[in-house]
């Protein structure tokens, strides 16, 4: 991988190592501490069954975990604001929120280059080519690697993540992190209303 790979995980490591030392000191500053309290275990869960698969590892943790994440944390930061605390509203939206945009970005990047990768086999095409997929795409056969590679997300989405994806999404959140509906929304069940 390029050293631009190990730049950008280095960075989500740091990010998420100051997450969790916010969220631990919240906790005590509320009487707890982490460990305490009921959590899933999908994130782990995901993280050992995607260990022997980078493809897998990035489209599970950065492009499915991280963006629930995503839609998530407008509900969490107004339900600070509405009990009070500013703080700690404002520091989840100033500060973790845009942070966690950059995280499903990584993951996005790095899926598509090496969706790319293999599909040309050249690193040095690949290179420019990762830089140039996005929804804005124009011509025939960008837009056919581009649903290749959405495809090739859905597939490892079904093969190494239970269930459906779960909406509402933050469409501005996963679109400013480079994926956009098609990516995700065929993933969900939508609820249908009977009369």
């Amino acid at each position: 991988m390029p050293k631009d790979f190990f730049t950008d995980f280095v960075k989500v490591a740091q990010d998420e190592g100051w997450h969790f030392t916010l969220l631990a000191a919240k906790l005590e500053e509320l009487g707890s501490f982490y460990g305490a309290l009921p959590a899933h275990d999908g994130l782990w869960d995901s993280a050992i069954a995607t260990s022997k698969d980078l493809l897998a590892r990035l489209a599970i943790e950065h492009c499915v975990h991280e963006a629930r994440g995503l839609d998530v944390l407008p509900t969490t930061i107004s339900r600070f604001r509405k009990g009070g605390d500013g703080k700690t509203a404002e520091l989840l939206e100033k500060v973790v929120y845009p942070e966690e945009i950059t995280h499903c970005a990584a993951g996005v990047k790095w899926f598509k280059y090496l969706c790319l990768r293999s599909k040309n086999g050249d690193k040095a095409s690949c290179d420019s080519l990762v830089s140039q997929v996005s929804e804005s795409m124009q011509g025939e056969i960008e837009r056919e690697i581009y649903d290749e590679v959405i495809q090739k997300f859905h597939t490892i989405v079904r093969a190494y993540f239970i269930g459906p994806l779960k909406p509402p999404f933050n469409e501005e959140a996963r679109r400013a992190a480079g994926f956009g509906p098609q990516w995700y929304e065929p993933l969900a069940v939508k609820k249908i209303v009977t009369e």
